[in-house]
């Protein structure tokens, strides 16, 4: 098992792991596999069942330490959230969820895993979380909606330290389901840029992913470092 670029997630046969948490070993989230070595437990990380691990097996660029604190918006039931969650162990996840049946899965994943803070609401309303969300060293967003981006600028420029980054995966045809891919992105690329933010790259997602792109945007707040 040989670890990757971000420390606590391991590459093995072209297939990426991360470790399973003490109070967690035989467990799994999704039904996925679980592998021993030594004394450890590994949890498969499905690239089709979650876009990160897509995303880091194609070698984007994501910087993830073991005590980031990382707002999560759209965390559905809690595939990407639990394996983000194994990473950084010294470390919380704030995971917004705005559907009742997926909060319930998501809290049950919660359970063994006390770094997993679930929060009940609509992220295109961010200040309804504030008294429970920190400043964070990573806004991460897997929402299907139009406005996918306006979401991310809110919750980036409001929750965002200076020096974190954000990642947005973005859907194209929950963009506009007439138009090609390209364009769909070139629509949220736009939105971003109008609202000053800095997109350091953007990257599909196949074959992982099929009309999926991920963003990597530097910080909306940097210049305030030197305000």
């Amino acid at each position: 098992m040989q670890q990757i670029a971000i420390p606590g997630v391991f590459k093995q046969k072209d297939k990426l792991f991360t470790l399973n948490p003490a109070p967690c070993r035989g467990m799994r989230v999704y039904n996925e596999k679980l592998v021993h070595i030594d004394d450890n437990e590994y949890r498969s990380w499905n690239p089709y069942r979650s876009k990160m691990a897509a995303a880091l097996l194609k070698n984007i660029s994501i910087h993830l330490a073991s005590d980031s604190q990382v707002l999560y918006l759209g965390a559905a039931m809690g595939t990407t959230v639990s394996h983000i969650a194994d990473i950084i162990t010294k470390g919380t996840v704030y995971a917004v969820e705005h559907t009742p049946l997926a909060m319930h899965t998501l809290l049950d994943v919660s359970k063994y895993r006390s770094n997993i803070i679930p929060i009940l609401e609509d992220a295109f309303h961010p200040d309804r979380y504030a008294s429970l969300v920190p400043q964070v060293d990573l806004v991460y967003q897997d929402i299907s909606q139009r406005n996918q981006a306006e979401i991310f600028i809110e919750n980036a420029r409001r929750y965002l330290k200076s020096n974190g980054i954000g990642i947005l995966m973005v859907k194209a045809r929950s963009i506009d389901v007439a138009l090609p891919p390209r364009q769909a992105y070139k629509i949220v690329e736009s939105t971003l840029k109008s609202a000053n933010i800095s997109i350091r790259s953007i990257d599909d997602l196949d074959p992982y992913d099929k009309d999926h792109s991920v963003f990597v945007i530097s910080s909306p707040n940097a210049h305030k470092e030197n305000l």
